[in-house]
């Protein structure tokens, strides 16, 4: 199966949907204080690291996705068959706004709080999709 451009888009604008309204417990400072190295492995060992069980939404060759929940909130996981398979979803999906940590063939996508805190178990690095409500109501 080959995702195209659409299918990619479709499935981050899905996982933005799903995480709509929730909110994390980390405070600041909290995962910025030790970032330990950047995790790998399949979803479920990632979601095994942040004590989460995925419901999977996504189960492809090239991607498998799933919405993970604990104590820090809720959360999407991907994991890629490619660098570049991730690199092209991110691309897409960082048009819809969110907070994406991102390791080498995985990204998890939650508010900044869940994000931060899952940073302190998975390491990674903090990407930050474009905020289109600054142009929210300035219609041509």
């Amino acid at each position: 199966m080959r995702w195209t451009r659409e299918n990619l888009a479709a499935g981050a604008a899905v996982a933005l949907l799903v995480l709509t309204g929730c909110g994390g417990s980390g405070g600041p400072g909290d995962a910025q204080d030790k970032v330990p190295a950047t995790a790998t492995g399949s979803l479920e060992d990632l979601a095994a690291n942040v004590r989460c069980k995925p419901s999977i939404q996504t189960d492809a060759d090239e991607i498998r996705q799933g919405v993970c929940e604990n104590a820090d909130g809720r959360f999407v996981l991907a994991t890629f068959a490619t660098d570049r398979g991730q690199r092209d979803w991110l691309n897409d999906a960082k048009d819809y706004g969110g907070h994406y940590l991102v390791g080498r063939k995985w990204v998890a996508v939650g508010d900044d709080g869940v994000v931060e805190a899952l940073r302190g178990r998975l390491g990674g690095e903090v990407e930050i999709g474009v905020d289109h409500r600054a142009h929210a109501g300035h219609g041509g």
